[in-house]
């Protein structure tokens, strides 16, 4: 007995504890400290699993592409995360977020942010926080979670472009992707720009972080070419990565840092249902997994795993725009059929002769569109709550929600498509976007970088394998290139 009522009146004073701040709140103007402390957490959780992600692109992209060309995968990966955060820094931020017109924003330059609420307000931020119900948070806080995003666009941009492309031109389009077009998309919904304004809805970034990618992804190859030998007498040869392990391990890492993707883009946890966000994530992540199967059975007859991988990350990607507009039933659905529509869509790119070695337009640009277009399908009056949007065909609406999602996605082709290609000619007509084609037969590993991502298993290297062992694994003939370093 005694034992009970001290249970009980432990329960009792820790639910007292949990609502002294919304107590608090309530008898307040706006949040409480406490709820800006723990709003503020997530989001910076939210950011760091968003960042890890490119840890995840790296394995991928490193396992989806031939061992010569490993370590200058994982260098492109690097020097593009580290330009992304300058530039989102020095202009990105502020065409994205801060006030201006329905066009882009206008100040907010170089983060200038010393006091939290009072930038927070005049860079225009609560546009559209305010109206999905968070509460405020620092300005660094979301500009370290909307930084790591424009990461993620951009990794997807070079997805399509590996083995080829020479080092300076992943730097010269990095910089003019994240400090203006990819920001200036950004800013017609997220910064309240006219699309948001027009009720379009894209709650974690299918068009604004995944379609975007894909499209400036669709540009550079195009003008880049294709693999030497990647075409022979009109027909696709499969050149396949070198580690599938390691790809699978990328899209597992991936998978993880979309719970901080999607469910982080509440911008708060007060008050806020991100779990159920996290759900569908994880729903659609799996159908597009059993989708993606499918189709490689029915298409290639044989349970191919890449294609397995890409199921999944299309599933994410498709869910991204509608994951908190829709029920865990519609998360799936979206998820199958962009599963499904991988494989398919893998051919068509091949019989287009456009060489993309990781299935980039499929899983970010196609189901980015679809994804997009979801919300237009499947999106609940509940879940839509106080902002500007209708609910979806299924569920009662007139259509129209569809139809502002399709208009959304054309202005975005065409803005970030025309921008993304004027970019890259320029760069192929000045210094020269590929690499010569002596470079691409050696490597870019060794040709861009000086050294291999795999010494050993190109070069002598002493040590590195037992005596006994040298003769049976052919490295007696093997010799230094005159090319590395001494």
């Amino acid at each position: 007995m005694r034992l009970r009522s001290l249970r009980t009146a432990w329960v009792v004073a820790g639910m007292l504890l949990l609502g002294v701040p919304g107590l608090a709140a309530a008898a307040g103007d706006g949040p409480s400290p406490t709820d800006i402390a723990v709003n503020s957490v997530w989001v910076v959780l939210g950011a760091v699993l968003v960042l890890f992600m490119q840890a995840g692109f790296a394995m991928l992209e490193i396992g989806l592409s031939r061992m010569k060309n490993a370590g200058a995968v994982a260098g492109k990966i690097i020097i593009n995360l580290s330009i992304a955060v300058l530039m989102f820094w020095a202009t990105g931020f502020a065409l994205a977020f801060g006030d201006g017109d329905g066009f882009l924003g206008q100040m907010g330059w170089f983060m200038n942010a010393t006091d939290a609420a009072g930038d927070t307000n005049s860079l225009g931020l609560n546009s559209f926080m305010n109206a999905i119900g968070a509460y405020n948070i620092p300005v660094e806080a979301v500009f370290f979670f909307q930084v790591v995003f424009v990461a993620v666009s951009l990794a997807i941009v070079f997805g399509t472009m590996l083995d080829r492309t020479k080092f300076i031109g992943y730097v010269i389009f990095g910089v003019v992707f994240t400090g203006l077009i990819y920001p200036i998309v950004a800013h017609w919904t997220w910064g309240g720009g006219w699309l948001f304004q027009d009720g379009f809805l894209d709650f974690a970034g299918s068009s604004i972080v995944h379609l975007q990618g894909a499209l400036a992804a669709l540009m550079g190859t195009i003008i880049l070419g294709p693999r030497i030998g990647k075409f022979r007498n009109g027909k696709a040869q499969p050149i396949p990565g070198h580690s599938i392990p390691l790809a699978m391990l990328g899209v597992i890492i991936l998978w993880v840092g979309w719970m901080g993707f999607n469910a982080g883009s509440t911008l708060g946890a007060v008050g806020l249902n991100f779990a159920d966000i996290a759900v569908n994530t994880n729903l659609a992540a799996a159908a597009g997994v059993i989708g993606a199967t499918v189709a490689s059975l029915v298409i290639f007859r044989t349970l191919d795993v890449s294609q397995m991988g890409n199921g999944a990350i299309a599933g994410l990607v498709a869910v991204t725009a509608p994951c908190a507009f829709v029920d865990p039933w519609a998360a799936v659905v979206i998820g199958l059929v962009a599963g499904l529509l991988v494989p398919p869509l893998v051919v068509l790119v091949d019989r287009m002769r456009i060489d993309d070695p990781i299935g980039c337009l499929p899983v970010h640009g196609i189901s980015g569109i679809w994804g997009t277009l979801a919300v237009g399908l499947f999106a609940t009056e509940s879940r839509i709550g106080a902002l500007p949007a209708e609910a979806g065909l299924f569920y009662g609406g007139s259509g129209h929600q569809l139809w502002v999602q399709f208009y959304g996605i054309l202005a975005t082709i065409g803005f970030t498509g025309a921008c993304s290609l004027v970019v890259f000619l320029a760069i192929k007509y000045t210094i020269g976007l590929r690499v010569s084609e002596d470079e691409e037969a050696a490597g870019l590993d060794i040709s861009e970088h000086g050294m291999y991502g795999y010494p050993e298993q190109f070069i002598e290297v002493p040590g590195a394998f037992p005596e006994s062992t040298r003769h049976s694994a052919g490295l007696s003939s093997l010799t230094r290139p005159t090319t590395t370093p001494g």
